[in-house]
């Protein structure tokens, strides 16, 4: 039988109630009512919260694996945020730190600067400031570098002073720096006066006592010297100006066996942290030249003939 004529209507027995089409327009119909009718008179509403209160549990449960991951995504963002600003607070700690650590180094400076041209002022020396780059690469001396030399007018043998007193003594130089010979240095020696009792003596360095210091030689071992003696410039060598500080008597062996005491003495001058110098011109360029002697005149050769 060809497939035209085929009858497409359901058999009698399945026919029950009116047909689809009918039933899409009721349902049309009854939808457009409802909807009017929802609008004008507000009948869906209490259904409405009927059925939101039957679905909040349902509701409730179903958020909650969102809520749980909004909540972490927003911790861990938080916690981020808040390591972000710690960082940030120990960052601006640690510059107010160095800030601090700095301003405190600067007013150490500029005392010791004050102190350094006080002393200066006070012994009425010509000078000239310097700063200390480093210590001498040779570990068998004490030296330092500084930044000032022959360009400078720096000359050899000048004295090298700090706030606290005498430093050293310059030994080379070069057109941009120059080389400081520190108290302590085993090779180092100045006249000293004792300002207690007014006797001269030499000081020599010695780098081995105590991490540095001088040693009063050759006195007796009944000199007049006592810990606590103050020791001084004398200014008879003709370099360093007479009555800068140079060191303090610590300690005074005197031994039966030996005719000489042990003069243990510590530098007044901080040989191991000075950041700032002066070089003072040496005393035997300050000094006037010796005057000629009088010519002996040709009349007074002959009468002593």
């Amino acid at each position: 039988m060809p497939l035209g004529t085929l009858d497409r209507n359901p058999p009698p027995f399945f026919r029950q109630g009116p047909s689809a089409l009918s039933r899409l327009l009721f349902f049309s119909a009854l939808s457009l009512f409802l909807m009017v009718a929802d609008v004008r008179f507000h009948i869906t509403q209490p259904l409405r919260a009927l059925v939101d209160t039957a679905l909040y549990p349902l509701q409730w449960v179903v958020l909650q694996p969102v809520r749980a991951a909004r909540d972490a995504g927003e911790y861990f963002e938080s916690l981020h945020t808040a390591q972000q600003i710690e960082q940030q607070a120990r960052q601006a700690l640690a510059q107010q730190s160095q800030r601090a650590n700095q301003v405190e180094q600067l007013l150490l400076e500029n005392a010791r600067l004050r102190a350094l041209l006080s002393l200066s002022e006070r012994f009425k020396a010509e000078g000239l400031a310097a700063e200390v780059l480093y210590d001498a690469p040779d570990p068998y001396t004490r030296r330092i570098i500084i930044d000032r030399g022959q360009l400078k007018d720096v000359a050899l043998g000048s004295p090298v002073i700090d706030e606290a007193g005498v430093l050293g003594q310059v030994t080379r130089v070069e057109p941009l720096l120059s080389e400081v010979t520190l108290v302590i240095d085993r090779d180092f020696a100045i006249p000293v006066l004792n300002t207690r009792t007014g006797a001269r003596s030499v000081a020599y360095g010695d780098p081995l006592a105590g991490g540095g210091g001088l040693e009063l030689r050759y006195m007796p071992a009944n000199a007049d010297v006592q810990e606590g003696d103050l020791l001084s410039t004398s200014g008879v060598d003709g370099v360093y100006p007479p009555g800068l500080p140079v060191a303090r008597v610590d300690k005074v062996e005197r031994r039966a066996d030996s005719a000489f005491a042990r003069i243990h003495c510590v530098p007044l001058g901080m040989v191991s942290a000075s950041r700032h110098v002066m070089v003072l011109k040496p005393l035997g360029g300050q000094v006037p030249p010796r005057p000629q002697p009088e010519p002996v005149s040709a009349g007074r050769k002959g009468g002593r003939k």
